[in-house]
């Protein structure tokens, strides 16, 4: 086979046939998705963990006053610890240098001296005999010593444009910044901070000092001496002297931040337990009381604290025996008013029954006598199912009932008084039979009660009657336009013997009692009865009733609120 064999066949191949991807790219290409798969859920588990980290730190700052406390301490004991010990350590390290240049500066001055002496007698022509003074002179000035610590030296010895600098443990000539040089040549002293490498090649931070050596030679040349300083035992110092104040910042902080959780502790926890004992007592535990200790501030909130439970206990004790003698007054007046009232009745009926027999003005009174002791017959009767709740007699009889065919029956029992308040009940209710396991008698009255309330208050305009029903719940709206209700009137609707106008002559029932009553057979139903009302816009009640015996409400299948609020009689 010759080498073009291969390139001849796939010339000649068909267009198509595909060609075959390698096994290895294609599991490369899935180790790559799986990676980039791992890296996205990696990416939303640190999003997911941040938040719910910021939530937690969230709820912890604004649930905790301890929380709240430390961390205010520790931003303003940190901000001050920081500004003390940047203070502290600039004042420590310019002490430390300031000693440094003094001891570089009366070292120098030294080896000045020195130089001058050694090299008086220097020879300008001569390159020799000035490198190998030079040379001996800075050995001399380095076995020498002094305070400033360690020291390298080295001389520069200038005619005209020409400079012989001595021999130096450290390539210090190369490494002299130029001002300081032109500082020298002026024939002054002078120093600098700079970076000189060492022995290594590794610039170090170090102090250089130099100055002019007095010559008596006359002529063009001049000697120049130069000390270099390493500040590595310096650095070295700073250095521990920071770690040691960052320990030490770090450590006050958080032993402020201790103290400061610790006080709030003793102030918070006594609080926390009146807060406790509050809630126990806003549940009925009546004879909780804080402990005394001591004869502090809290021990003096804890003091007083007891002293208005007592107090609230006693007033509650007093409210509720007087509730209870209330209740138990009413029961029994009920029930010895019923034997004379039925005696009543019956002398009443036998006087209707023959008031034609009676002179006009006998038979009228015979018709007002009955009229009146079938109103109070009806008010003796809301009293004595009142005291049945009151006494926790009332008993609940649920069966499936229809309560379309219930609301149809309470809107034909009310239609004779719709018609003499010049008001049109209209109802609306669903085509399929809402069944409701519910006691027939008790919504019944709760529905009559709630449209002759609103025939009473619709100021001859239509009710509005709806019916409707979900998976779980049955709901019947009852809607009047007349002079509505203030929030603050919406709010003692239900209390007993409560009336928006007093002075109004109520026209319907007359016990006061019936929207109470109401209410409380709607809560033995487990269900609900609200209002909502606007003054000029009517008002809306709305009975909510779980479709099985013991369900529990999520939602009502109507809207409390109206969807939308217009005058009868006038387009939408």
């Amino acid at each position: 086979m010759t080498r073009t064999s291969l390139p001849e066949q796939a010339t000649e191949a068909p267009a198509s046939v595909p060609i075959a991807r390698p096994r290895g790219s294609a599991q490369l290409g899935r180790v790559r998705r799986g990676l980039r798969r791992r890296a996205t859920l990696y990416r939303r588990w640190l999003q997911r963990t941040a938040r719910q980290a910021s939530a937690r730190a969230v709820h912890a700052w604004r649930s905790s006053l301890q929380v709240r406390i430390g961390a205010i301490t520790m931003v303003v004991a940190g901000t001050v610890v920081v500004i003390v010990s940047l203070v502290l350590f600039s004042q420590i390290r310019d002490q430390l240098l300031s000693v440094k240049e003094e001891a570089a500066i009366d070292q120098a001055q030294s080896g000045v001296l020195y130089a001058q002496g050694q090299v008086a007698a220097i020879a300008s022509g001569d390159g020799a005999s000035v490198r190998s003074t030079l040379d001996r002179t800075v050995n001399a000035l380095l076995q020498r010593g002094g305070a400033a610590g360690d020291f390298d030296v080295v001389m520069v010895h200038r005619t005209g444009d020409i400079e012989r600098p001595s021999a130096s443990r450290r390539p210090v000539f190369e490494a002299l910044p130029p001002d300081l040089r032109a500082d020298v040549a002026s024939g002054g002293q002078s120093r600098k901070y700079s970076l000189v490498p060492d022995a290594s090649g590794e610039p170090q931070p170090t102090l250089l000092v130099g100055a002019a050596v007095p010559s008596d030679s006359a002529g063009a040349q001049q000697i120049e001496l130069y000390y270099a300083f390493p500040l590595e035992q310096e650095a070295e110092s700073l250095s521990q002297i920071r770690t040691t104040v960052i320990i030490s910042s770090v450590a006050l902080t958080l032993f402020v931040v201790m103290i400061a959780v610790l006080v709030t502790r003793l102030v918070v926890d006594p609080v926390r337990r009146a807060a406790g004992t509050a809630q126990r007592l806003a549940e009925g535990q009546l004879e909780e009381r804080m402990a005394v200790r001591g004869e502090d501030d809290l021990a003096r909130l804890a003091t007083s604290f007891n002293a208005m439970a007592d107090s609230l206990q006693r007033q509650i004790t007093q409210l509720e025996g007087l509730s209870q003698l209330q209740q138990r007054f009413t029961s029994d007046v009920s029930h010895e008013l019923r034997t004379p009232l039925t005696t009543v009745q019956m002398a009443a009926d036998v006087l209707h029954e023959a008031r034609e027999d009676f002179p006009p003005h006998v038979a009228r009174s015979a018709e007002l006598l009955r009229a009146e002791l079938d109103r109070f017959e009806s008010l003796l009767t809301d009293l004595l199912e009142i005291s049945r709740y009151d006494a926790g007699a009332a008993v609940l009889d649920p069966e499936p009932t229809d309560l379309g065919a219930l609301v149809e029956r309470v809107v034909s029992g009310m239609t004779a008084l719709a018609r003499r308040h010049d008001s049109e009940l209209r109802v609306r209710r669903p085509g399929e039979a809402v069944i409701a396991e519910v006691d027939a008698r008790r919504v019944e009255r709760i529905l009559r009660n709630l449209v002759g309330n609103a025939i009473e208050h619709g100021a001859g305009r239509p009710i509005e009657i709806t019916l409707a029903a979900n998976r779980t719940a049955a709901a019947v709206t009852v809607r009047d336009h007349g002079v509505g209700l203030s929030s603050a009137e919406a709010q003692h609707v239900f209390d007993r013997f409560w009336r928006a106008d007093p002075s109004r002559v109520r026209t319907v029932g007359g016990s006061g009692l019936g929207l109470s009553i109401s209410l409380e057979d709607a809560r033995l139903h487990g269900g609900w009865l609200q209002v909502w009302g606007q003054q000029g816009a009517g008002a809306q009640f709305r009975l909510t009733l779980p479709l099985t015996a013991g369900g529990e409400l999520i939602s009502s299948p109507l809207p409390l609120r109206p969807a939308f609020m217009r005058r009868p009689g006038r387009s939408a």
